[in-house]
């Protein structure tokens, strides 16, 4: 045997055995926390974790017109923008042509209207309270006539990025309100996430997405419940999938419109299995939401690199857009454009007016630019993605909490049934949707609705 095919049987022989002890130590399961620390102090510098206020205090969207006329001046004086390339539309991102009719409505017709807008933002009761140290908004809707704790049902309901709770207007009066297909009333509680919007960002390293479900559970229970059901997308699925590990005895039910299946080498090879004979392993009818795996693989690096950047450099990125009203619109309303419909990319307005109305969006967008809050925003992706965070695995540990998956024909990505009920041992519901993208609650309230409501009827005990 010749020296290379030698070398060649050693490396391989190592990396058979590197592999096999990665392989050993991703098939542990990892194990919960003995003690989950409830009292982890977030804010600044100096603060005492249990010397916070209690106290819930109302809220009101209010800005001065010295601020809407800086934001005026700068649409206003903004730089001229880069032509795009013939006959592209958002192939290369946010179309410029289309960004400049945007920036003109938002200059004019929007901000001439921020009384109404602003009005608009607060339709529903806001509050503050004191969390581990942060400042925590949330909005809260229910009908006060309704006496009967039994026909009371607490809902939180958590947004992702770059969303925030603006997502859930249309949707938080047909929950709350006395409909003819539910026996109860939703109390919805709809926070922003900490870092977004009006809600404080940490002071220190380590807010994870694990930490947030302890912050979101510390709400609830300021607000007097223990037990109550969950409904996210995005981080929120994420947030709200971890609460249903940490907390499974206390979550009624936990309803996602982006399930993830557990990031285990046994979900990994049963996903290339489920490609290579998807007809054994999924209904004919659906195959397409998962496959073939290539082409959404694909899809997820075309859309990827802003993960990357938030992951590594969020600060960089943030310092980039805070304080740049047309580069921020530019960021996240092309993701509103493609993570509804990938097909968005071919059309020369990015489709946006087909799902939604510009005031929705811009109401989204400004929410991060009065807050200041796209930098902090973006640091959940760098420390959920963190070695410490991806350690803990949580996501692997499986959850027999009653769940239920909405599947939208333009997630971003799917997991078949058979592979999620590996994770949620207590999936009850999976309905599948010939339309809709990433941000179902504002594209689709009303199918979103009922979907949560078949769930909950499910489980709902008079």
């Amino acid at each position: 045997m010749g020296i290379v095919a030698r070398i060649g049987l050693v490396l391989l022989g190592i990396f058979i055995a590197l592999g096999y002890r990665a392989y050993e130590q991703l098939s542990v399961t990892p194990r919960l926390p003995n003690n989950i620390e409830f009292f982890e102090y977030w804010g600044p510098e100096g603060g005492d974790p249990y010397g916070g206020s209690l106290e819930i205090v109302p809220f009101n969207v209010s800005y001065p017109l010295e601020v809407i006329e800086r934001l005026r001046k700068q649409l206003h004086d903004a730089p001229s923008l880069t032509a795009p390339l013939e006959e592209a539309a958002f192939q290369y991102g946010f179309n410029s042509e289309r960004l400049k009719e945007i920036v003109q409505y938002w200059r004019t017709d929007y901000l001439d209207r921020w009384d109404e807008r602003q009005a608009y933002l607060n339709r529903f009761t806001h509050f503050k309270t004191k969390i581990q140290g942060l400042d925590i908004h949330f909005i809260r809707d229910r009908l006060e006539s309704v006496r009967n704790p039994k026909r009371i049902v607490p809902l939180l309901l958590l947004h992702g990025w770059p969303g925030s709770v603006r997502e859930f207007y249309d949707i938080i009066p047909m929950l709350s309100n006395r409909t003819s297909d539910k026996e109860y009333v939703f109390d919805v509680i709809v926070p922003s996430l900490p870092g977004y919007g009006w809600s404080e960002g940490s002071s220190k390293p380590g807010l994870s997405t694990s930490k947030v479900a302890v912050i979101m559970k510390n709400l609830m229970a300021r607000l007097g419940y223990r037990s109550f059901y969950i409904q996210g997308g995005d981080w929120g699925a994420i947030i709200g999938n971890l609460m249903a590990i940490l907390f499974e005895k206390d979550i009624l039910g936990v309803h996602l419109n982006m399930c993830m299946g557990s990031g285990s080498p046994l979900t990994m090879g049963k996903m290339v299995l489920s490609s290579l004979a998807p007809s054994y392993f999924i209904e004919k009818q659906h195959i397409d939401f998962y496959h073939p795996t290539w082409p959404k693989i694909v899809e997820l690096i075309l859309e990827g690199g802003y993960l990357h950047l938030q992951a590594t450099k969020p600060d960089t990125i943030g310092t980039a857009l805070q304080n740049n009203p047309i580069g921020l619109a530019a960021y996240i309303l092309e993701k509103f454009s493609t993570w509804t419909n990938p097909a968005n990319r071919n059309l020369q307005d990015g489709g946006l007016e087909q799902h939604y109305s510009l005031d929705a969006l811009l109401d989204n967008v400004m929410i991060y630019y009065l807050t200041d809050s796209i930098t902090t925003s973006q640091r959940l992706y760098a420390e959920s993605f963190s070695a410490d965070e991806l350690g803990k695995a949580y996501e692997n540990i499986p959850t027999n909490v009653p769940a239920a998956c909405a599947k939208f024909r333009h997630e971003l990505f799917q997991y078949p049934d058979w592979i999620l009920k590996e994770h949620f041992t207590n999936l009850m519901q999976s309905n599948h949707y010939n339309d809709g993208g990433h941000f179902a609650a504002m594209q689709l309230p009303e199918v979103l609705y009922k979907d949560i409501v078949q769930f909950v009827n499910r489980l709902y005990v008079r």
